[in-house]
């Protein structure tokens, strides 16, 4: 023990100083609001955020690095569901700023990264995050947060994006202050938005943690700290992979039980009224977004690579729903057989383009995936998507039609992907010569078809 921890009067280092008195000028700028903020990605993630970011009365700058999407915030108009045109026109006249051009972006107090994270050849690309780290570097100034919310596997903050920053000479955890907080955004989701659904924040020390926790603290209503941001990363990671194993669970046991001339759905409602013990998943064409096909692979990647072992759960979950959409093709087939008809040259109507119901996300949608195998069987395809995005929308590699009678009617079969709120149902099932439902919406109505 030495003589300065005896002395209860010794003298605080003074770099220990330094970086205290970093931290509680950064907290003060939190609480009155004069922190600057840059949010890096003005996507499903980063928008949301500089929305409540601004509602809460920071001074935000967005960057969004696709020039159509920096344009349509700047003209007031939203691409994310979760956003409406309304939202959005209210920040822009409070002060929120979208750019298109890193250095239009000017100096920052915090940063938060959401870029995409995705996979190229079963690896991790990590591309957008290292060059946002970089351009932030060029930039840090002592005092600053940065903080990363895009999806990866554990230790990316801290192996990976903390060394960049530090190209600026600064030191983190003395200098600057790095978090990683796992997004949580549902897209589309009614109930649980960005400000009501618990935030988990981390930082790479305890001077970061407190900053992270109080950024997040001013605009979520609860915040839920852990001791490390491997700790944080591996709670996304946890929440995906916990999804996506089950509805590999699900769907398999829906093939299975429709060999076995089985109402897999009938089974899942009568296990659904077990009050403890169970949890409710659905089959359906696969899964979509970034989040399912993508963040379980980075947790086996990060497994493998480390520990030289494999994740056998998520292999298997990806073998799983990666050929869903084979399956819903074979099971259209199957259809049009019994009905003396072939798929090739059959007219096929496809209803819902997106990844998930009442969004315009179309990220790793398996609708996408189905069309493309309905086209190269040599159907002639048509869609229905209410949620076509405002910009940045994908090629669709069939025609997009509205949702008429007419429509469902001149269809030799129907196949509908996406349960969208904004579907006819009843006029569906009214008009449809044969219908093919792998979301079982259909399953209350009379119609000439079958369920998933």
């Amino acid at each position: 023990m030495t003589d300065a921890t005896l002395d209860p009067t010794a003298t605080v280092p003074a770099s220990q100083q330094h970086s205290d008195e970093l931290v509680e000028g950064l907290l003060g700028r939190i609480r009155d609001r004069t922190a600057r903020v840059l949010i890096v990605g003005q996507g499903y993630v980063g928008l949301p955020v500089a929305m409540r970011a601004v509602e809460v009365g920071f001074d935000v700058v967005g960057l969004e690095a696709s020039p159509e999407r920096a344009a349509a915030l700047q003209a007031g108009t939203s691409y994310v569901a979760d956003v409406s045109d309304d939202e959005l026109r209210r920040a822009l006249a409070a002060g929120y700023r979208p750019v298109g051009d890193p250095g239009e972006t000017g100096p920052f107090d915090i940063a938060v990264i959401t870029v995409p994270t995705p996979l190229n050849d079963g690896a991790p690309d990590l591309s957008f995050v290292e060059d946002a780290a970089a351009s932030l570097a060029r930039r840090l100034r002592a005092g600053a947060l940065v903080v990363l919310e895009s999806t990866t596997y554990p230790g990316t903050t801290d192996e990976l994006m903390r060394p960049v920053l530090e190209q600026s000479g600064l030191k983190g955890g003395d200098e600057f202050f790095v978090g990683y907080s796992p997004e949580r955004i549902d897209p589309g989701n009614p109930r649980w938005g960005f400000v009501n659904t618990p935030k988990v924040v981390s930082g790479i020390d305890e001077r970061s943690l407190r900053c992270v926790e109080a950024f997040y603290g001013a605009l979520v209503d609860k915040v839920v700290p852990v001791g490390s941001t491997a700790e944080a990363e591996l709670v996304k990671l946890l929440e995906n992979t916990f999804r996506h194993v089950n509805i590999a669970l699900v769907n398999e046991l829906a093939m299975f039980a429709d060999a076995l001339g089985i109402d897999i759905w009938g089974a899942i409602d009568a296990a659904s009224s077990k009050p403890f013990g169970y949890m409710r998943f659905t089959p359906g064409p696969g899964v979509g977004g970034h989040c399912l096909p993508i963040d379980p692979s980075y947790l086996s990647w990060r497994v493998k690579r480390r520990l030289g072992q494999t994740f056998r759960f998520v292999e298997l979950a990806n073998d799983v729903n990666e050929h869903m959409p084979d399956y819903v093709v074979t099971r259209a087939m199957t259809l049009l057989n019994r009905h003396q008809r072939a798929l090739n040259g059959s007219r096929v109507l496809v209803l819902g383009l997106s990844y998930k119901a009442g969004t315009s996300d179309w990220r790793e949608s398996p609708s996408i995936a189905v069309v493309e195998r309905l086209l190269a069987m040599g159907a002639d395809v048509r869609a229905c998507e209410p949620y076509l995005p405002h910009a940045g929308a994908p090629a669709v590699p069939a025609p997009v039609v509205e949702c008429t009678d007419e429509e469902v009617a001149a269809a030799d079969l129907v196949v509908l992907l996406v349960d969208h709120p904004d579907f006819p149902l009843d006029d569906i099932a009214q008009h449809a010569r044969l219908l093919l439902d792998t979301k079982g919406v259909m399953r209350p109505r009379a119609f000439s078809g079958e369920t998933l």
